[in-house]
C-alpha cells in the first residue's frame, strides 16, 4: 500500500509534485488534452484554494510547484484533479488513467524552488519537444518570461 510513503504536510511548504499516467502512456499527447487538462488545474487550484508556482503538462506526465490548499491537503487536491482529468480524458482500451500514486517533495528554500522551477520549464527541452522552453505553451515559463497569462496562470505567493 503506502509502506515507505511519508508526506510532510502543515509545514507551509511549497510541494513539487510529480504524476505519471498509467504505464507511462501518453493520454496527455494531444494539445486538446494538455489544454483541457489545465483548465481543470485551474478550475481545482481555484476551489482547493492554493498557490499554482509553476506546472507543466508533458505528454505522459505533469509536474506542479504548489502551495498547501486552504481547504485540504495537497493529496486530496490531486486526487480530485486526477479524478476529474481521467473522467474527461480517460476512455478506451485502458481502464486506468493515471499511476496510483505521485511523487511529493516538500520546497522550503528559495534555492530550490527556483531549482524546481526550472526542471519544470526545461522538461520539453530536455525530452526534445521544443529547442525552447518559450515553444511550449502547457507550461509557467511565457508566465514568468513575459508575464503572460495562460490557460492555467500561476499565482505564486510573495517570498
Amino acid at each position: 500500500m503506502t509502506q515507505g510513503l511519508e508526506r510532510r504536510y502543515g509545514q507551509h511548504h511549497l510541494h513539487f509534485i510529480t504524476c505519471s499516467c498509467h504505464d507511462r502512456l501518453p493520454f496527455l499527447r494531444t494539445a486538446s488534452a494538455r489544454d483541457l487538462f489545465l483548465k481543470i488545474l485551474g478550475e481545482v487550484r481555484d476551489r482547493r484554494q492554493f498557490a499554482l508556482v509553476g506546472h507543466v503538462v508533458m505528454p505522459e506526465h505533469f509536474h506542479l510547484l504548489m502551495g498547501e490548499p486552504s481547504i485540504g491537503i495537497p493529496s486530496t487536491a490531486m486526487q480530485v484533479l486526477k479524478q476529474r482529468v481521467s473522467k474527461s480524458l480517460g476512455s478506451g482500451a485502458y481502464r486506468r488513467f493515471w499511476q496510483p500514486r505521485f511523487y511529493d517533495f516538500n520546497v522550503w528554500s528559495t534555492k530550490k524552488r527556483n531549482e524546481k522551477l526550472y526542471y519544470i520549464h526545461f522538461n520539453p527541452v530536455k525530452r526534445g519537444l521544443v529547442e525552447n522552453p518559450a515553444l511550449w505553451p502547457w507550461s509557467s515559463f511565457r508566465f514568468y518570461r513575459y508575464g503572460e497569462a495562460g490557460l492555467c496562470t500561476p499565482n505564486p505567493p510573495a517570498w
